[in-house]
């Protein structure tokens, strides 16, 4: 018999400058019931003061990790400020994509540096920590090298979980939207409703939340609504390390 499928609800880019962009969502969802969740935790988002200096942010982490919930490193500043990329394709990542792609251009060494300072702030207030997620999950082969390095037991990008230090891969489908305009929340919204009916039997589906799709109705009501559809179809909610440990309980009992 198949275990039940899963839906993990992920929240990028909390800091506590995106904490009121979040509060009314995380209330709704705290509503249905038990429903865990996985942050993606910048400790100094956009170098706009960090998390040492935010009591009441920590407090709070602090509830949901007692809660259940799943705390992860999401880079450490989530801002792109290396310098002027030359070949087009770097430029058009780094300048139109996105400019937080932070890790996408970092050598081993910076990278370690602020892996290390990332897993230093989470030892300091004791939140557990499995995860490293790279800002628009860009990463460069210094990172991919560093995180070798570290006892972190995953990373992930839009398709995948990736066990560490092998990256090996392991497919977790995900739903994300682009929020930043009206015609890109409309097309967000017929892309991700394809995507639902095609993976409607997949083991997982991973909702990627941002800050961005919680300060538009349209976007934020879209979120709660298909969680609120996959739980009814019977999904579990689970955090992304709780699923990987289930996934991997099952591989070892199979074995």
């Amino acid at each position: 018999m198949n275990p039940p499928s899963s839906v993990l609800l992920v929240l990028h880019d909390v800091a506590p400058q995106t904490w009121p962009d979040y509060q009314p969502f995380v209330e709704a969802v705290d509503a249905l019931g038990h429903v865990p969740m996985t942050w993606l935790v910048v400790p100094d988002f956009h170098h706009g003061n960090g998390l040492e200096h935010f009591p009441s942010m920590r407090r709070l982490l602090d509830r949901r990790v007692a809660r259940g919930d799943e705390l992860v490193l999401h880079g450490y500043y989530h801002c792109d400020e290396g310098k002027t990329p030359r070949s087009p394709r770097d430029w058009f990542m780094r300048r139109v994509y996105t400019h937080e792609g932070e890790f996408y251009a970092l050598s081993e060494a910076e990278a370690l540096r602020r892996l290390r300072a990332g897993i230093d702030l989470f030892q300091r207030y004791q939140w557990p920590l499995e995860g490293f997620v790279a800002p628009a999950w860009l990463m460069s082969e210094g990172t991919r090298q560093a995180l070798r390095q570290l006892p972190l037991r995953y990373t992930s990008d839009p398709r995948h979980l990736y066990r560490l230090p092998d990256f090996t891969p392991v497919d977790a489908p995900g739903l994300v939207w682009s929020a930043r305009s009206a015609w890109r929340r409309g097309l967000s919204k017929v892309i991700s409703d394809r995507r639902e009916q095609r993976w409607r039997q997949a083991p997982v589906i991973r909702m990627g939340l941002h800050p961005e799709d919680m300060r538009h109705r349209f976007s934020r009501d879209y979120w709660l609504r298909t969680l609120e559809r996959l739980l009814e179809d019977g999904r579990v909610p689970l955090t992304k390390a709780r699923w990987l440990a289930t996934r991997e309980l099952k591989i070892g009992s199979a074995a």
